[in-house]
């Protein structure tokens, strides 16, 4: 059967806005801020200490013994204070952090309030119950720009705007900790007000439910509200890092609900969001409307008279991509994780992916005269700006410039357009943080690209033990993108790794002088060879036998050395074929 929190994720991207959450105390806990009955123990230890009660085991029966009723948090504070201001001094110390609370991580939005809070960003959820009475959900949406609608007693249902017309409503059925009108005994969690009850029907009555640190035993009323409610148009998750107790497991049967058995509220969030993020980024443009696109391109690219018409059609994706890169999910200051990455090589593939496909044909079926209009585009996409954030993130801004090199590169060899492609992978590309230019073959290729490090490349699944990990997810890319470039993918995959051996040519001729070269070819093995970056074909030998002995070819070089490669010079050209040939070896062991 399939796994319910990948049901769940399924559920919570088709039907947007469906779910409410409802949170628990066991949502704060992770953060170290205590549940309002803790908070109601400690001041009545303290009030106990200004009487000299001394330490009883149990403080609960002390306050009744000596007041006659339950401590309640109102009436506690009035004992301990005597102004509203003494009162929040009070409770700042219980809620809000300290500078070192912050420095060590304690009463600050955890992983669980950020991934919730992205999913409200994105619309996935709208509705939140909660019986917390702090503010660390409210922080982590003002963190992601969303400013939420507060309903926490009946003054703030009176004014409140309709559920249907705010982007997010919190419920704080329990109040909000600096109203001294907190719920926290078991007399006041026995109901609600009229307005409240009513509310809380409508809110489970129009949802489905999530539910997380939330136990079900104490807060009655919320439990009648839920067996109250008849209607299953949509399903109750409820996010158990356990067996649920009793009490839970009565509710869940009553709704038909599923249980998600989860290690912790972090890893359970953060999942659920990245699980709903790729089904996003999968959600591509119509494929029709791609091809569409792609028949155009090469439709226009034939005769000069349509170049506005291409200019416009390429130049439309183009904005597209542009908007795609200020995605809030592809922020440069987001912490890093392997899933973060992931995530974020997702959708920059399938965002760049319809001008991915144009750039191929315009390669594979063009003229030359679509040069201009390619390379600004590359320029622009491949620019090194100065940013500040992780720099991880910050070099994979440029991914999307990665892509359209290879793929109008290997349109234009399939197409043996080698002049072209030689010119394509010359195309100067600013290099913003340095103050200067550098051609595309030598700032967007392989471990020449700032991003391409192949420590992270083996990140993406299935890639840890890979030689080549950016090489080799590029091939898996193109071939899935470019398929109609070749009959069948053996013949896809040599024309691809042919074109890494271009693009290694190009490279070489580019960064190197004949005179440095000669330097590093006649030094001491194991190290005589130039460092110019090599994919597959490194250590592929059954590609590799048939490709250079390909480049050793009279018809090849001179091809190669008419267009520029090797600056027209064939023993400067052969000295390179000599470096990668060297640096294949070492490579392959």
């Amino acid at each position: 059967m399939i796994d319910p929190a990948t049901s769940l994720a399924f559920s919570a991207f088709e039907n947007k806005g469906v779910f409410a959450l409802l949170l628990g105390s066991g949502m704060s806990r992770a953060s170290q801020i205590p549940t309002g009955w803790e908070i109601i123990l400690d001041l009545t230890r303290r009030v106990g200490a200004l009487e000299e009660a001394g330490e009883p085991t149990d403080w609960a029966e002390w306050y009744r013994n000596r007041f006659g009723k339950e401590p309640n948090y109102s009436d506690l504070l009035d004992m301990l204070s005597h102004s509203p201001d003494e009162r929040r001094a009070i409770l700042h110390r219980y809620i809000e952090p300290s500078v070192e609370d912050i420095a060590e991580g304690r009463k600050v939005p955890t992983r669980a309030h950020r991934a919730i809070a992205k999913l409200i960003r994105d619309g996935f959820i709208r509705v939140i119950i909660t019986t917390n009475f702090d503010r660390l959900l409210e922080n982590a949406l003002r963190d992601e720009g969303v400013e939420p609608t507060f309903i926490k007693s009946d003054d703030d249902l009176a004014g409140a705007v309709p559920l249907i017309h705010s982007r997010c409503n919190i419920i704080k059925i329990h109040g909000d900790y600096l109203d001294t009108r907190i719920r926290n005994t078991e007399e006041e969690l026995q109901g609600y007000s009229v307005a409240m009850n009513q509310l809380l029907d409508r809110v489970l009555d129009d949802h489905g439910l999530i539910v997380c640190g939330w136990s079900a035993d104490w807060d009655h009323a919320l439990r009648a509200v839920i067996e109250r409610i008849q209607n299953r148009r949509y399903p109750l998750f409820w996010a158990s890092r356990g067996v649920p107790s009793q009490v839970a497991q009565d509710l869940i049967t009553h709704r038909r609900g599923v249980t998600v058995s989860i290690a912790d509220a972090d890893s359970f969030f953060e999942r659920l969001q990245q699980k709903v993020e790729v089904q996003t980024s999968l959600n591509q443009a119509n494929p029709r409307s791609i091809e569409l696109m792609v028949a155009s391109a090469k439709r226009y690219v034939a005769k000069s008279e349509f170049r506005v018409q291409l200019h416009d059609l390429v130049d439309e994706e183009a904005r597209r991509l542009k908007t795609l890169l200020g995605d809030a999910r592809l922020g440069v200051n987001d912490p890093w994780s392997p899933d973060n990455f992931r995530q974020m090589v997702v959708l920059y593939e399938s965002g760049a992916e319809p001008l991915i496909k144009i750039f191929s044909a315009l390669g594979r079926w063009g003229t030359g005269s679509e040069l201009p209009l390619v390379t600004d585009i590359l320029k622009h996409f491949g620019k090194h700006r100065a940013l500040g954030g992780l720099t991880v993130y910050i070099n994979l801004r440029t991914y999307p410039a990665v892509l359209l090199l290879y793929a109008y590169g290997i349109g234009a060899l399939k197409a043996g357009r080698f002049e072209n492609l030689f010119r394509w992978l010359s195309t100067p590309i600013e290099m913003e943080n340095r103050g200067e230019l550098e051609a595309a073959v030598a700032s967007l290729f392989l471990w020449f690209w700032a991003g391409g490090d192949n420590d992270y490349w083996k990140h993406i699944e299935g890639y840890e033990r890979r030689k080549t990990p950016l090489s080799d997810h590029l091939l898996e890319i193109m071939s899935q993108m470019l398929a109609d470039l070749a009959l069948d993918k053996d013949e896809f995959d040599l024309l691809f790794e042919r074109f890494e051996l271009y693009a290694s040519l190009a490279n070489g001729t580019l960064t190197t002088t004949k005179e440095g070269l000669g330097e590093e070819l006649s030094g001491p093995a194991p190290h005589n060879y130039a460092r110019i970056p090599l994919g597959r074909i490194g250590w592929n030998s059954q590609t590799q036998r048939v490709l250079f002995a390909e480049l050793a070819t009279p018809e090849v070089q001179h091809r190669l050395l008419e267009v520029g490669f090797g600056n027209g010079d064939k023993e400067f050209l052969e000295m390179i074929g000599t470096s990668l040939t060297r640096l294949a070896g070492r490579m392959h062991w």
